[in-house]
C-alpha cells in the first residue's frame, strides 16, 4: 500500500504523483476514497460535461458537524439550488456589476490607503488591514454596514475566521473525519475549530435579531432583509430551505467566502510586487499613464490597463489559493477517461491505484438514508495546481510572468485559467471578486511602492489552510511622490 499525500503540502505531493500515475488516480485516506483529476480536458469533462453527476459536495463528519446541509457553499440538492438562486439574484439586486457597489469598493479602498499611510513607510504586517477592507464590502451587502478597522468586535470576527481557515484542514480536522466518535470527546484544536464556528454563527444570529427589530418588508436594506422577506414568503412550506437556520448559514457563507479568498489573493499580490520591482514599475507606469495620481481606479478603466490586469491574473495563477478546488462527490456510478468512478467506493480499495474500467460494483444507498449515516462517497479533487503550472499551457509555468496573459500588448483570456472553478458550482462571487481585486490592487499601487523591509527577506512560503495563504510577513508601503 502506498503512502497518502503529505497533508500540509497535498497539492505539491499530488503534483509529483501525477507524473507517476497520470491524469486520473485514486488514493485512500481513512474511510474516504478520493480521485484526483488533472488536465483541462478531464476537468471540463467532470465539471462541465458531467456536471450533474459531480455537482454535490462530499459529506464528511466535519461538514456535518459545522454546516449540516445548510447554506450555499457546502449544501447539496434542493437546499443548494434554492440558496444559490436566491443569493445570486440578491447580490445582483444589491449592486453586483452596478455603479453603486463599485463606489463602495472605491470608498473602502480610500479607507485602506489611509490605514496604510499611518505606517509611514515602515514595515508592517498587511494581513488584517487587507482583511478589514475586503470584509467590509461583503459586510455592507450582508449586514448593511461597514466596520471601523479599530472595532474590537470586527477584529475578533476576523481572528476567528482566520483560525477556522487554518484549523479545518489540519491534522486534527483530518483525524476528526476518520474517528469522529472518538474525537468528539477528546480535547484538542478541533474543539477550538467548532467553538469558533459557533461564535461566528452567534454573531450572525445577533445581527439577524437586530434586523428583525426594525425590519420593514417594503424596504430591503441588505441581504439579511431580503432573506427575512423570503422566509415570510415561504412560511408554512415545510420543504422550503428559507428558514431561521439557513439565513444564518447562508449569510455566514457569504461573510467567510467574501472575506478570505479576495483578501488572500491581494496579500499574494503585494508580495509579488515587492519581489518583482521591475514589474511593479511597469504596473505603476501604466497607472500613471491611464489614471494619473488623482483619478480613482474603476472597472471601466480595466480595458485600458492590460498590463495591470495581466499582473492580477498572474497573481491568481501563481498564488493558487484553492489548489485542489472545492471538493466534489460522485452522485451516481460513472466513467471518466475509461476509468470507473463508483458512487460508493469498494471497501478496502488500496490507495494510489489506477481505477480500472470495470462493471459497476453497486452498494445500494437510498435517498431516505440520512447524509450523516450513509457510507462516504467517492470524493473528486480537480487539480488546479497542475492546470495552472502546466508547461503545455504556460510559457514559464513556475515563474511569475504577467506576459502569460498578454498578446501583442493586449489582455488575453486563457481557457486553462480557472481560479473560480467552472460549471454549475462556479464561484458565485466571481464578478464581485474581480471588481474588488482590480480596484483595491490598482488603488494601492497608484499610491505606494511595495518593498521588502531592510535586512528582511520576503519569501513565497505558504500556510496551508482552507486557502493557500502567504506565511506571516512584514512589508513596506512607501508613499509615491
Amino acid at each position: 500500500m502506498l503512502a497518502t499525500p503529505d497533508s500540509q503540502q497535498t497539492h505539491l505531493s499530488l503534483f509529483l504523483l501525477v507524473k507517476k500515475y497520470g491524469n486520473i488516480f485514486s488514493f485512500q485516506f481513512g474511510a474516504s476514497s478520493s480521485v484526483v483529476i488533472t488536465g483541462l480536458p478531464l476537468i471540463k469533462e467532470v465539471l462541465v460535461h458531467q456536471a450533474q453527476i459531480f455537482v454535490n459536495r462530499p459529506v464528511t463528519p466535519i461538514r456535518e458537524h459545522v454546516f449540516k446541509n445548510k447554506g450555499v457553499i457546502m449544501s447539496n440538492g434542493q437546499v443548494w439550488k434554492e440558496q444559490r438562486r436566491f443569493t445570486l439574484m440578491t447580490l445582483r439586486n444589491f449592486g453586483l456589476g452596478k455603479k453603486s457597489l463599485e463606489e463602495r469598493i472605491q470608498e473602502e479602498a480610500q479607507h485602506l490607503i489611509q490605514a496604510i499611510e499611518e505606517e509611514k513607510g515602515q514595515p508592517f504586517n498587511p494581513h488584517f488591514k487587507i482583511n478589514n477592507a475586503v470584509s467590509n464590502i461583503i459586510c455592507s451587502i450582508t449586514f448593511g454596514e461597514r466596520f471601523e478597522y479599530q472595532d474590537d468586535q470586527f477584529q475578533e470576527l476576523l481572528r476567528l475566521l482566520d483560525e477556522v481557515v487554518y484549523l479545518q484542514p489540519s491534522m486534527w480536522g483530518q483525524l476528526y473525519n476518520i474517528f469522529p466518535w472518538i474525537m468528539n470527546i477528546l480535547p484538542g484544536p478541533h474543539q477550538k475549530l467548532f467553538s469558533n464556528w459557533e461564535k461566528l454563527k452567534l454573531f450572525v444570529a445577533r445581527m439577524i435579531e437586530d434586523h428583525k427589530k426594525d425590519w420593514n418588508p417594503a424596504e430591503t436594506r441588505d441581504f439579511i432583509d431580503a432573506f427575512l422577506k423570503e422566509i415570510e414568503k415561504y412560511s408554512g412550506n415545510a420543504t422550503s430551505s428559507f428558514n431561521e437556520e439557513n439565513v444564518i448559514y447562508t449569510t455566514l457563507d457569504l461573510f467567510f467566502a467574501g472575506t478570505e479568498t479576495t483578501s488572500t489573493t491581494l496579500r499574494w499580490g503585494l508580495l509579488y510586487l515587492a519581489l518583482n520591482p521591475g514589474l511593479q514599475e511597469k504596473v505603476q507606469a501604466e497607472i500613471d499613464r491611464v489614471l494619473g495620481q488623482s483619478q480613482q481606479p474603476s472597472t471601466a478603466a480595466r480595458e485600458s490597463m492590460p498590463y495591470t490586469n495581466a499582473f492580477i491574473h498572474e497573481v491568481q495563477r501563481m498564488g493558487n489559493i484553492i489548489p485542489l478546488n472545492v471538493p466534489r462527490e460522485v452522485t451516481v456510478d460513472t466513467t471518466v477517461a475509461g476509468y470507473h468512478l463508483p458512487k460508493v467506493p469498494v471497501p478496502g480499495t488500496c490507495s494510489l491505484v489506477l481505477l480500472p474500467c470495470l462493471p459497476s460494483t453497486r452498494v445500494p444507498v437510498t435517498s431516505r438514508v440520512p447524509e450523516s449515516t450513509r457510507p462516504p462517497g467517492t470524493i473528486v479533487l480537480t487539480n488546479l495546481t497542475a492546470l495552472h503550472r502546466d508547461p503545455a499551457e504556460w510559457a514559464t509555468p513556475d515563474t511569475f510572468n504577467p506576459e502569460h496573459f498578454l498578446e501583442n500588448g493586449q489582455f488575453k483570456k486563457r481557457e486553462a485559467f480557472l481560479p473560480f472553478s467552472v460549471g454549475k458550482r462556479v464561484c458565485l462571487g466571481e464578478q464581485l471578486a474581480k471588481s474588488e481585486l482590480f480596484i483595491f490592487f490598482t488603488s494601492l499601487v497608484q499610491k505606494f511602492t511595495f518593498k521588502p523591509p531592510d535586512n528582511e527577506k520576503l519569501s513565497l512560503k505558504f500556510r496551508m489552510g482552507l486557502t493557500l495563504s502567504p506565511v506571516n510577513h512584514r512589508i513596506c508601503a512607501v508613499p509615491r511622490p
